[in-house]
C-alpha cells in the first residue's frame, strides 16, 4: 500500500513544486517575449488580426488590434481640460463685461435686471448640479464666471440706480457685502474651491476703502489695517479648507504689515509725548496681533517670524515714546535696555518658536545699536591720526564727542556686552558661546575705548588712558592663551589630540579678540604721542618693553611672530626718533636706524629655535630698507649705509640655517656700496678700480672649481665677472668715443667664447648679455638714421610679416628654445 506523508511533510513537498513550476513559467515567459521581438524585427510592419493578451504584452495602451506601443502623447487629459476650461471661463467673463459696460444703455432698467439676475444665479446654481455628476473642474469654472458676475452686478446697481454715491464708499460697502456672499456660498457648496478663499480675499478691503471715502487721517489708517489683519487672524485657525486659510494668513500678513509700518512711521514723527503714546498703541495692538498668531501658526518658521514681529513692534512703542521724554541720544540706551528686558524672555515658558523670535528681534535691536556707535568709536581711535601732520608741535585740536552722547555710546556698549557676557554664562554646550564672549570682550574694550574722549580728558590723561588699556588688552590675551590647554595652545597639534572641552573652546577666539584690541589701543596710543618728545619717547619704550616681554610669554606661536614684529617696529620708531630730537639729517638718521637690523640679526642667531626669531630678522630686514631710502638723499651716505648692511648681512651668512640666502645678499649689497661710492666720486674709469677686484676674485674662483668640480659657476666666476663688467657697461652707454666699447665688447666675447668652450653658465650669461648690450649701444644711431628715412608705412607691415612667420613657425621655434635652454642648464 501506499504510505501517506505527514501533513507538514506533504505541505512542503507542494510548495516546492509550486515554486519550481514558478520558475519554469517564467522562463517559457521570457523566452516567448524573446521570440516576439525577434519576429518584430525581422518581418515587415503589417497591421495584425489578432493580438493574445498575455503577461508579457498587455500594458498602458495595448490591446485587440494594436501592433506596438501608442505614440506618446505631449499633453495629458487632464491638462487640456483645465486649459479649455480656463479659456471659456474667461470668453464668458469678457461677454459679461462688454455685455456689462457696452451694451447696458439700450435696455430698460426692468431688462437690466432680469438679465444680469438671470444669468447670475444661473452662474450660482449650475456648479451644484455639475457637481452632482462628478463635473467639478467645470463646476469651478463656471463658479468663477459667477463670482464675476455678482462683481458686475455691483457696478450696475451703482451705475444705474445710485449714481449720485461716493464711488469709495460705495466700493467700501459693495466689497463687505460681497465678501459675505461669497463666503456664504462657499460655506454652502463645500466642493467648490474658489468661493471661499475669493470671500476673505475680498473681506481685506472694506475698512481700506472706507478709510479712503472719508477725511480721517494716518491714525484712522493705521487701525484700519490693524483691525482688518486682526480679524484675518483670528479667522485664519477657524478656517477648515487649505486655499482659504492660506488666503486668510497672506492677507493678514499683507495688512499686517502696512498697519505695521503706517504706526512706525507714526511713532518716529510724534513730537510730544502723547501722540507717541497714541501710535505706540497701535504698534502694541499690532504685536498682540502677531504674537497671536505665533502662538497658533502651524509651521515653526511662521510662528518665529511673527513672534519676532511682535517684538519688534513692541520695541519701536517704547522706544518711540522714550525718544519724546529722553534729551539727547539716551533714547537709544533705553531702547537698548528695553531689548535686554525682552531677552530675558527667552528664559520662560514660552512655546520654543516664540522665544526664538524674541532672540532675533531682540539680536537685531543690539546689532542696531552697534552699528550706531561706529561713528563715535571711529573718532576715538582713529582721530587722532590728524597728528601726524602736525608732529611734535603739541596736540591737535579734535573735534570731540558731545559729553552726553558719548556717554551715551560708552553706557551702549557697556550693556551690550553685559547681554552677550549673560548670553556666554547661560549657553553651556550652545554653539553661540564663543561668538558671545568674542562680542562682550569688543563691546567692553569699545566702551572703555571711547571713554577718555567723551569725557574731554586732557591730552596726558587721554594717552595714558589708552596706554592703559593697550596693557590690558594684552595681559587679558596672554592671561586668555596660557589658560588654554596645550592642543589648544600650539594650534597645529589640537588636529591630533583630542577635542577640546566645552568650556575652553572660546578660548582661543578671546585671545585673539583681546590681541586685537591691544593692537587698536596701541595706535590710538602711537598717534596721540606725536604731540610731544616726551610723549613718543615714552610710548615707544613702552609699547617695546610690553610687546618684548609678551613675545616671551605667550605660549602660541603666530602670535609670538606677530608681538616679535611689533616691538621690532616699536624699536625702530625709537630709532627714528632719536636722531630727529638731535635735528640729525636723514641720511645721518639712517645710521642709526642700522642699529635695529644689527641687534635682530644677533637676537636671531641667539634665539634661532624660537618660532618668532624669523619674523624678528624679517622686520630687521625691512628697518633696513628704511634705513637706505633715508640715505638715498647723500650718495656717500647711501654707499656707507649699504656697507654696513652688507656687514649685517655677511655676518647673518655666518649661520648655516640661513648661508646661501645672506650670503648672495652680502654679496650684492658690497657690490651696490662699491658702484654708488665710485658714481658719488665722480669715478669716469670705473676699470682702474674693479679690474684689481675682478683678478683675485677670478683666481679664487678657479681654485674653488679645481677643489670642487661639482660648484656652480656662478658663485665661482659670477661675482668677478659681474664686478668688472657691469660697471664698464654702464661707463660704456654713456661714453661717446669708441675705445671703451670696442675693449668691454672684445673682452664680453672672449668670456663668452670661453664660457661656450667650457660650458659655463656664468661667463656665457654675463659675457653674452654685455656684448649684446654694447652692439645695441654702437648700432642704435645707425638704426635710428634707418628708420627715420624709411617709410611711416614700412615698420608696422614689418613687424607684421614678423608676426605672421614667427606665428607660422611657433611650434618649431619653441622646440629650439627648448633645447638652447636645456644645453644651458647642463651647463655648471
Amino acid at each position: 500500500m501506499t504510505s501517506i506523508p505527514p501533513p507538514a511533510e506533504e505541505l512542503r513537498i507542494l510548495d516546492l513544486e509550486l515554486s519550481r513550476l514558478d520558475a519554469r513559467r517564467a522562463q517559457l515567459l521570457a523566452r516567448r517575449a524573446w521570440l516576439v521581438s525577434i519576429l518584430q524585427q525581422s518581418a515587415p510592419p503589417a497591421p495584425q488580426t489578432w493580438s493574445p493578451r498575455t503577461p508579457a504584452t498587455t500594458g498602458p495602451g495595448s490591446g485587440l488590434g494594436t501592433a506596438g506601443p501608442q505614440a506618446q502623447r505631449e499633453t495629458a487629459a487632464p491638462g487640456v481640460q483645465n486649459v479649455l476650461l480656463a479659456l471659456g471661463g474667461i470668453l464668458l467673463a469678457i461677454a459679461a463685461i462688454a455685455f456689462t459696460l457696452v451694451s447696458w444703455g439700450s435696455m430698460g432698467i426692468g431688462g437690466r435686471s432680469a438679465v444680469l439676475g438671470t444669468i447670475t444665479l444661473g452662474a450660482l446654481a449650475l456648479p451644484v448640479f455639475l457637481l452632482r455628476r462628478g463635473l467639478s473642474a467645470t463646476a469651478e469654472a463656471i463658479a468663477a464666471v459667477g463670482l464675476l458676475l455678482t462683481v458686475l452686478d455691483a457696478y450696475a446697481l451703482h451705475a444705474a440706480a445710485l449714481p449720485d454715491t461716493d464711488p469709495l464708499a460705495y466700493a467700501a460697502a459693495a466689497c463687505a457685502v460681497l465678501a459675505s456672499l461669497w463666503t456664504a456660498y462657499g460655506l454652502l457648496v463645500r466642493d467648490l474651491h474658489l468661493p471661499l478663499p475669493a470671500g476673505v480675499a475680498a473681506a481685506q478691503l472694506p475698512l481700506l476703502l472706507w478709510w479712503a471715502s472719508s477725511d480721517a487721517g494716518p491714525h484712522l489708517l493705521s487701525a484700519a489695517l490693524l483691525v482688518t489683519s486682526a480679524a484675518s487672524t483670528t479667522a485664519a485657525p477657524h478656517l477648515t479648507r487649505v486655499p482659504a486659510r492660506v488666503t486668510a494668513g497672506a492677507g493678514a500678513a499683507a495688512v499686517g504689515v502696512c498697519g505695521l509700518l503706517t504706526a512706525t512711521g507714526l511713532v518716529l514723527d510724534a513730537a510730544t509725548p502723547a501722540a507717541a503714546a497714541e501710535a505706540a498703541g497701535h504698534l502694541l495692538f499690532a504685536a498682540a496681533i502677531a504674537l497671536h498668531a505665533a502662538w497658533r501658526a502651524p509651521r515653526t518658521e511662521l510662528a518665529t517670524g511673527a513672534a519676532a514681529v511682535a517684538a519688534l513692534a513692541v520695541l519701536i512703542a517704547t522706544g518711540g515714546v522714550l525718544r519724546t521724554l529722553l534729551p539727547g541720544e539716551w533714547a537709544v540706551v533705553a531702547e537698548l535696555l528695553c531689548a535686554a528686558a525682552l531677552l530675558t524672555l527667552v528664559r520662560s515658558a514660552l512655546p520654543r518658536p516664540v522665544r526664538r523670535g524674541l532672540a532675533a528681534a531682540c539680536a537685531l535691536v543690539h546689532v542696531l545699536v552697534l552699528a550706531w556707535t561706529v561713528p563715535a568709536l571711529g573718532a576715538s581711535v582713529l582721530g587722532p591720526a590728524q597728528q601726524l601732520g602736525e608732529v611734535w608741535q603739541g596736540a591737535a585740536h579734535r573735534e570731540a564727542v558731545a559729553g552726553a552722547d558719548g556717554l551715551a555710546v560708552a553706557a551702549a556698549l557697556l550693556i551690550v556686552a553685559a547681554v552677550l557676557g549673560a548670553a556666554y554664562r547661560g549657553g553651556e554646550g550652545r554653539t553661540w558661546r564663543t561668538p558671545a564672549a568674542v562680542g562682550a570682550a569688543g563691546a567692553l574694550w569699545a566702551a572703555l575705548a571711547t571713554l577718555p574722549l567723551s569725557l574731554r580728558l586732557a591730552h596726558a590723561a587721554e594717552l595714558t588712558a589708552h596706554l592703559t588699556l593697550a596693557a590690558l588688552a594684552l595681559t587679558a590675551a596672554l592671561l586668555a592663551a596660557r589658560a588654554l590647554p596645550p592642543e589648544e595652545a600650539h594650534g597645529p597639534a589640537a588636529d591630533k589630540a583630542p577635542r577640546p572641552s566645552t568650556a575652553a573652546a572660546p578660548g582661543r577666539a578671546l585671545a585673539v579678540t583681546a590681541l586685537v584690541c591691544f593692537y587698536a589701543s596701541a595706535l590710538t596710543a602711537t598717534l596721540l604721542a606725536l604731540a610731544t618728545e616726551a610723549a613718543t619717547f615714552t610710548t615707544l619704550g613702552l609699547l617695546l618693553t610690553l610687546t618684548f616681554a609678551a613675545t616671551a610669554l605667550h605660549p602660541h606661536g603666530v602670535a609670538q611672530s606677530t608681538l616679535a614684529v611689533t616691538a621690532v617696529a616699536a624699536a625702530t620708531g625709537l630709532a627714528l626718533a632719536l636722531p630727529s630730537a638731535g635735528e640729525l639729517p636723514a641720511h645721518r638718521a639712517a645710521f642709526v636706524l642700522l642699529v635695529i637690523p644689527a641687534a635682530t640679526a644677533l637676537l636671531g642667531a641667539r634665539l634661532r629655535a624660537k618660532p618668532y626669531a624669523l619674523s624678528a630678522e624679517l622686520a630687521g630686514a625691512a628697518a633696513a630698507v628704511l634705513a637706505l631710502g633715508l640715505a638715498s638723499t647723500d650718495a656717500p651716505a647711501l654707499s656707507l649705509t649699504l656697507a654696513l648692511v652688507g656687514v649685517v648681512a655677511s655676518a647673518t651668512a655666518l649661520r648655516a640655517d640661513r648661508r646661501p640666502a645672506a650670503a648672495y645678499l652680502a654679496g650684492a649689497l658690497f657690490l651696490l656700496a662699491t658702484w654708488v661710492r665710485l658714481a658719488a666720486s665722480d669715478i669716469t674709469t670705473p676699470e682702474a678700480y674693479t679690474l684689481p677686484a675682478t683678478v683675485p676674485a677670478l683666481v679664487i674662483g678657479l681654485l674653488r672649481r679645481r677643489r670642487d668640480t661639482e660648484a656652480s659657476s656662478w658663485p665661482a666666476y659670477g661675482p668677478g665677472l659681474a664686478v668688472t663688467l657691469l660697471p664698464s657697461l654702464a661707463a660704456a652707454w654713456g661714453d661717446p668715443h669708441w675705445l671703451r666699447p670696442l675693449l668691454l665688447g672684445s673682452a664680453a666675447l672672449l668670456v663668452t667664447l670661453l664660457g661656450a668652450r667650457h660650458r659655463l653658465q656664468a661667463p656665457l650669461a654675463l659675457g653674452g648679455l654685455t656684448l649684446a648690450l654694447v652692439a645695441l649701444h654702437e648700432l642704435a644711431p645707425y638704426v635710428v638714421q634707418v628708420v627715420g628715412a624709411l617709410p611711416r608705412w614700412l615698420p608696422p607691415a614689418a613687424a607684421g610679416m614678423l608676426l605672421l612667420t614667427l606665428g607660422a613657425t611657433y611650434e618649431q621655434r619653441l622646440r629650439n628654445a627648448r633645447r638652447l635652454r636645456e644645453l644651458v642648464g647642463r651647463m655648471q
